[in-house]
């Protein structure tokens, strides 16, 4: 039987780089995603197009950045005003745009969005409009309305019993999917809300990590180091709080079935026999969520959480399993970025490229067969917000082992040597002028290329007027 191959991306909501047993967490138990990195390729160097959700979810679907698409900031957001007033944006993915799942389609690939979409408000820019045969979940949400236990009230997804879990709900859609697929090869869009808050979790679950935090002695550690007064409106009345250790039984419990369920994703798959015929792509959309007045991990030694461009904030676990073409236990430290993922599985997919689209991501499949470098000089963010976890507007690009950002309310840049110093503590800009100067000029012929929209200055300096959410 000649098979084609399946696609299943899995993208999950604001999981940090270290939430992952197989990326150096000693408190949260991933075994069955763990099992993925040792059967595939594990990424050091994976990014997120942007530190908020919606606009790498835009940047996945079309393998363009968030900057050239003007969906900078999450979808909902207003415009933060502080010293400057945040960057307008545009809050809906266009359909216009020929987006992965359109091309999969037009191949003839079965589509099925299964989660989170969170591209649009209006129920036009829904995934059924946007080139998928089939949406379960997905809506203008950015999180379950009305938490993780049923009912969650997401008009397109059908209650369960009172006390259902949500993440356990989406994963019991794509295994029906999966069990009735037809002939056709299939793409996945598996897109958990999970972990996003509420932080809300299991009982059984949530005892397991609060017995094990007493056995580590971590509820003796206060996990809270508080910071400066909120930098814009929205939270210039709250004082930040950063979690410098990962102790919160909850979060823990949600990552916990999180990976449970993941288990059970490829349990399905094994009992269809196309477990090796499919592309398998986990990853998140984010940074984790370590520094607003809801903390609930730590991405130390990274700096920061979401919101930010600091490592952080766009810096995630990545892992992808495809026996084909990935040798097992892979580890891979060439830094890739959302909008690598389309070009990378139409590839793999033996589909042909459109010409004529225009995509800012480069496939990855050269590192799959032992490349060690990739034929672009650089990777950007454009973040010209502000963001209630305390970040400010800001761009960055990414080159080699150096990573430097600027700041636009004083204009400063910010040089790092990633390799030496992963914490970006030591900001190395004036011993190394060359290095600042070749990288802001890359920074900004691309902003140029981008059209980018930048924030502006704010007339009535630290306004108390509304901003975003």
């Amino acid at each position: 039987m000649d098979r084609k191959t399946n696609i299943i991306f899995v993208l999950i909501d604001d999981l940090g780089w270290r939430d992952l047993s197989c990326y150096g967490s000693t408190f949260y138990e991933t075994p069955f995603i763990d099992a993925l990195a040792k059967e595939g390729m594990r990424f050091t160097d994976g990014y997120a197009a942007c530190p908020v959700c919606s606009p790498s979810r835009a940047s996945f679907l079309t393998g363009k950045y968030p900057a050239r698409l003007k969906t900078t900031d999450w979808f909902g957001a207003g415009r933060g005003r502080g010293k400057m007033i945040s960057a307008p944006y545009v809050d809906y993915l266009d359909t216009n745009e020929y987006n992965i799942a359109k091309a999969f389609r037009d191949n003839g690939y079965s589509t099925w969005h299964v989660g989170k979409w969170h591209l649009g408000k209006d129920e036009k820019y829904w995934p059924q409009n946007q080139g998928f045969d089939v949406n379960i979940g997905g809506c203008g949400y950015g999180l379950p309305p009305n938490g993780y236990f049923s009912p969650w009230k997401i008009p397109t997804l059908t209650e369960g019993k009172d006390g259902d879990y949500l993440t356990d709900k989406l994963t019991d859609e794509a295994v029906n999917l999966i069990n009735n697929r037809g002939e056709k090869p299939f793409f996945m869009y598996l897109a958990h809300y999970s972990v996003h808050t509420p932080i809300q979790a299991k009982k059984k679950d949530i005892q397991y990590f609060e017995d094990k935090g007493k056995r580590l002695k971590l509820d003796q550690i206060d996990p809270i180091v508080l910071g400066e007064m909120g930098n814009y409106d929205l939270i210039k009345d709250l004082r930040m709080q950063r979690r410098i250790v990962q102790s919160d039984p909850v979060y823990a419990a949600m990552i916990k079935n999180l990976d449970d369920n993941i288990g059970r994703l490829v349990s399905v798959l094994r009992e269809n026999n196309i477990y090796d015929d499919t592309v398998l792509v986990f990853t998140s959309d984010n940074g984790g969520l370590s520094t607003a007045n809801i903390t609930p991990t730590s991405n130390i030694p990274l700096s920061e959480g979401k919101g930010f461009v600091y490592d952080g904030g766009i810096r995630e676990p990545l892992i992808i399993r495809y026996p084909k073409r990935i040798k097992g236990g892979s580890i891979c430290e060439v830094p890739v970025t959302t909008p690598d993922f389309y070009p990378t599985l139409v590839e793999l997919a033996g589909i042909l490229p459109i010409t004529s689209q225009e995509l800012d991501g480069v496939s990855i499949v050269p590192l799959f067969d032992g490349k060690n470098s990739l034929e672009r000089d650089g990777i950007f963010w454009h973040y010209p917000h502000y963001a209630p976890t305390g970040s400010s507007p800001s761009c960055s690009v990414r080159s080699g082992n150096y990573k430097l950002i600027y700041f636009f309310e004083n204009h400063k840049y910010e040089l790092y040597d990633l390799k030496n110093d992963i914490s970006e503590t030591y900001d190395i800009s004036d011993g190394y002028p060359e290095i600042k100067n070749r990288l802001a000029e890359m920074l900004k012929d691309w902003l140029r290329d981008m059209d980018a929209v930048f924030p502006e200055i704010n007339p009535e300096g630290e306004s108390t007027a509304s901003g975003g959410s």
